[in-house]
């Protein structure tokens, strides 16, 4: 069964000069995702402030971050030239597909070094990003993260944020609200008009908390055309006890979520999102080389015809109807 996940951290490795190919102690390495028949990765470009980038240090720290980051991929891609390929648009996964090569997407978590600058949207095109979380876990110049306040949950996009779906839109860059605050995501709702992604989210009425999505959130996400990437880490798939944290993810689990997903956004809606190298839960399949087993059972629950949207066709259709064919 193909697989298009919307969402890993393994770039922060390659940043740490380590190497796709022979990586070790990874979700990922280039064999794992052949083994795995992954058809389409997005490496995510995962910029650390661990705090609001509100000094001009920050700034710039956050921005030499992201430049090395965008180089260490690009020094990976060409690492890997034989088995590993850009994707810039679906076309060029079928491309790559029949080239016997993974592609790779890239994309941005948290739009920290946008800095307010609508130009910065165009670099990141032309470095060749294709999907933007707005926000990580704090404010920046376009809006609020996610919180368990529920005041600061209710904070929406600023107006910077509101420009830059709108540019989005044109250059043809998803908008991934993934992290971002619930004003921030009726905002982006509201304002954009291709659909959107939630790239590695679960369900909030399984797990409540402020990074999984609400049912009213899952079916405007649906009725936008876009998809929601099921996240692989345990602690959004069920209640985590402070006294006992279980960090084992289970098949199981995930087709609870996936069931969920289905059940109100409609089979069009559910992608893959695992988050792959972000998380620490003990996975049941261990690794990106081992999904399959996970891809097996979803075809038991679902059918072939419906696993094959939720593990590849859907997020195919969203990315084509943002980037382009």
């Amino acid at each position: 069964m193909k697989i298009v996940d919307l969402h890993c951290d393994t770039v922060m490795r390659f940043y740490r000069g380590e190497h796709l190919d022979g990586l070790s102690g990874s979700h990922i390495s280039m064999d794992k995702l052949q083994k795995g028949e992954t058809l389409a990765q997005c490496f995510a470009i995962f910029v650390p402030t661990h705090g609001p980038a509100d000094t001009p240090e920050k700034l710039a720290a956050a921005k030499a971050y992201f430049d090395a980051a965008w180089e260490a991929y690009r020094r990976e891609l060409a690492l890997c030239a034989d088995r590993l390929a850009p994707a810039l648009t679906v076309a060029d996964i079928g491309r790559n597909e029949r080239a016997h090569k993974v592609s790779a997407l890239l994309t941005v978590e948290d739009g920290v070094t946008l800095d307010g600058r609508l130009e910065a949207l165009d670099d990141y095109y032309q470095k060749g990003v294709r999907m933007v979380a707005l926000t990580w876990n704090w404010e920046n110049s376009l809006g609020y993260p996610q919180s368990g306040d529920p005041e600061k949950h209710r904070l929406g996009l600023k107006p910077f944020g509101l420009d830059c779906v709108r540019r989005m839109n044109e250059l043809g860059i998803a908008v991934d609200v993934s992290h971002l605050s619930e004003g921030g995501f009726w905002d982006v709702a509201k304002t954009t008009k291709k659909p959107f992604i939630a790239s590695h989210s679960c369900c909030r009425a399984l797990c409540d908390i402020g990074r999984n999505l609400t049912d009213d959130q899952i079916r405007a996400v649906a009725d936008a055309g876009g998809v929601i990437g099921l996240n692989y880490c345990n602690a959004f798939l069920h209640p985590v006890s402070r006294a006992f944290r279980d960090d084992a993810t289970a098949i199981s689990e995930l087709i609870r979520h996936l069931r969920h997903l289905v059940a109100v956004g409609g089979q069009e809606a559910v992608a893959l999102g695992s988050d792959y190298d972000g998380i620490e839960s003990a996975l049941e399949w261990g690794d990106c080389g081992g999904q399959q087993r996970f891809a097996e059972a979803i075809v038991r629950e679902f059918g072939e015809k419906t696993a094959e949207k939720i593990t590849h066709q859907n997020a195919l259709r969203t990315l084509n109807d943002i980037i382009g064919a």
